[in-house]
């Protein structure tokens, strides 16, 4: 019997630890030449987590370099090619060979200044919005009033309908092309503005509107960001200590292509 309760106690303690492990919030500590940064990475992006912890604990970043800081935006690094860089070398596509399936989860979390959030390539050549596998960004942005939330919020819908058009007019490529080449404004014009308003029921149909909240609107307003990149680039953690730390490297002098004048080297461990 004795022996039977132990078992128990053991599984539960061991049980305990694991959703403990779950829950804890995981710290990192950023040393850089102008001090030092502490970040917690968010439980609810698991990939991302579970991605730069491994790059923080291999030593990944030792070395390398804030490359591309802009003040009132954000201060980016994480390039391994930034390691041992001689100046003016243009920095910002190199990476590990692996992407990272994004993980959006907005409103809950978004693009408030201080947060942690991964660099990606353009939605050009990468559609899906695969974050990079190494390089990120900490958000200083700047205040933004009803108004220009309001703006982001109609240019996000034009975005979506757009998009939806020109798929409209690619899958009837053949009707497209007719249409166009026949030289009559007006039934042009016509099909164009059907395509429109189908596109428009799509998106009623199929994308969940996007509208900031009341709280995200309250932190915009008065402590800032850079809420153009919600839903576009995953946040995945923020900082809770070195606000100021990230305020002199936003400052820094920079060059043409937004590269320090003076390096500014990161290590990273786990805490």
């Amino acid at each position: 019997m004795k022996k039977l309760l132990s078992f128990i106690i053991l599984i539960s303690l061991c049980f305990s630890c694991i959703n403990k492990n779950q829950s804890d919030e995981q710290i990192v500590l950023i040393k850089t030449d102008l001090g030092n940064i502490k970040v917690k990475l968010y439980n609810e992006t698991p990939l991302h987590r579970d991605n730069f912890i491994k790059l923080v604990k291999s030593g990944f970043y030792n070395d390398l370099l804030f490359h591309r800081v802009i003040n009132d935006f954000m201060i980016q690094g994480g390039d391994p090619n930034s390691k041992d860089a001689q100046p003016e070398t243009l920095l910002g596509d190199g990476g590990t060979g692996e992407s990272i399936k994004p993980e959006f989860r907005f409103p809950e979390i978004f693009h408030k200044k201080g947060v942690l959030a991964a660099a990606r390539e353009g939605n050009d050549v990468n559609p899906e919005k695969l974050s990079s596998g190494c390089q990120f960004y900490i958000v200083t942005g700047k205040q933004f009033s009803d108004y220009d939330l309001n703006e982001i919020e109609r240019k996000r819908k034009e975005t979506v309908i757009k998009f939806e058009v020109n798929k409209l007019y690619n899958d009837n490529i053949e009707r497209s092309h007719q249409i166009e080449n026949s030289n009559d404004m007006n039934v042009l014009q016509f099909y164009m503005d059907s395509l429109e308003n189908i596109a428009k029921e799509i998106y009623l149909k199929d994308y969940a509107p996007f509208k900031f909240t009341e709280e995200q609107r309250s932190i915009y307003k008065t402590e800032g960001g850079t809420p153009w990149l919600d839903g576009e680039y995953t946040v995945f953690g923020e900082i809770i200590e070195g606000y100021d730390v990230v305020d002199k490297i936003q400052k820094a002098k920079t060059d043409s292509n937004d590269r320090p004048l003076s390096d500014i080297k990161m290590k990273m461990k786990l805490l």
